[in-house]
């Protein structure tokens, strides 16, 4: 069967079968497009059948991307998003073998997440004009985030009756689908509260997203991010303002004030406890540099 045959059901695949994220799905599809279209020159034009892929191609594909001077991270991700492919297509029986299963992927250097610190973010969330609805709704985007570490994604999907801010608590739906129950500290319970009263007295749209645009229509992940970027920015040093900087420093932060590791893998709805660790790195190297800046003898 055709490489790009094979490629349209692998996207149907993650949409319907494993419920991706729209993102997760971009990812691995433009990853395998990229590899057919190199394919295609390889070929010279010719449709390349699947059951030709073997663990030499995908080697020489490898060998490709290293000569384009690409990172191993991304070589990595491209090779990730591979194995997801063909192991979809070994489950369908399209392929006897899977040809990735014997490649490595590049050993990479361990990157650590980027946080804010407690003072920035302390500025930053003095920062929007809680008298306006747009400033109320910005306080309280920033404030959700920081309190609760969720991922971008998981806040523009939230609907008002998910915050069920009179429990203290928020409903969020994460990746593959997976509900968790996340408890919201007092400022950002407040700054929903506040931000849904201007709403209800300025506005009469009926869209069930907690959080609109000027429209009244859900406000997207991209239009999220901009919003997080603009005030990160105005607090921070750093190179990236993204979202998750806030994902990161919410974690990093709990371990800083003593958290436990598990509860924090649940509560940022990790599967997998090995992926929560590298935090655990990160208030390590936050409280050697503090150490070293306080102590006399240091």
């Amino acid at each position: 069967m055709p490489m790009r045959d094979v490629l349209l059901m692998f996207r149907e695949y993650l949409t319907v079968e494993r419920a991706a994220s729209p993102h997760t799905i971009t990812a691995y599809c433009h990853d395998v497009e990229q590899f057919i279209s190199w394919l295609d020159t390889l070929m010279e034009g010719e449709e390349t059948d699947i059951t030709a892929i073997d663990r030499h191609t995908i080697r020489s594909y490898m060998g490709a991307l290293l000569q384009q001077e690409l990172d191993t991270r991304s070589i990595g991700r491209k090779v990730s998003s591979l194995r997801e492919f063909f192991r979809f297509a070994l489950k369908r029986g399209l392929v006897e073998r899977d040809p990735t299963a014997d490649v490595r992927s590049p050993k990479t250097g361990r990157r650590l997440p980027a946080f804010a610190e407690e003072s920035a973010l302390q500025a930053m969330m003095e920062l929007p004009d809680r008298d306006t609805l747009r400033g109320a709704r910005d306080a309280a985007i920033l404030e959700l985030l920081y309190s609760t570490g969720m991922r971008v994604s998981e806040l523009a999907q939230l609907d008002r009756r998910d915050a069920m801010t009179d429990n203290g608590a928020i409903r969020v739906m994460g990746k593959r689908r997976k509900e968790r129950i996340v408890p919201v500290g007092e400022p950002a319970l407040h700054a929903i509260r506040s931000y849904l009263r201007l709403r209800d007295a300025e506005r009469t749209d009926d869209d069930p997203a907690l959080f609109v645009n000027s429209r009244g229509k859900r406000l997207s992940s991209r239009s999220i991010y901009t919003v997080v970027h603009f005030y990160l920015r105005a607090v921070s040093e750093q190179l990236r303002c993204s979202p998750h900087v806030l994902r990161h420093s919410f974690a990093t932060h709990l371990l800083d004030h003593g958290a436990d590791l598990e509860a924090v893998r649940a509560l940022l709805g990790h599967e997998s406890l090995s992926t929560t660790q590298i935090y655990a790195h990160v208030s390590m190297d936050h409280l050697k540099r503090e150490y070293a800046k306080a102590h006399p003898r240091a």
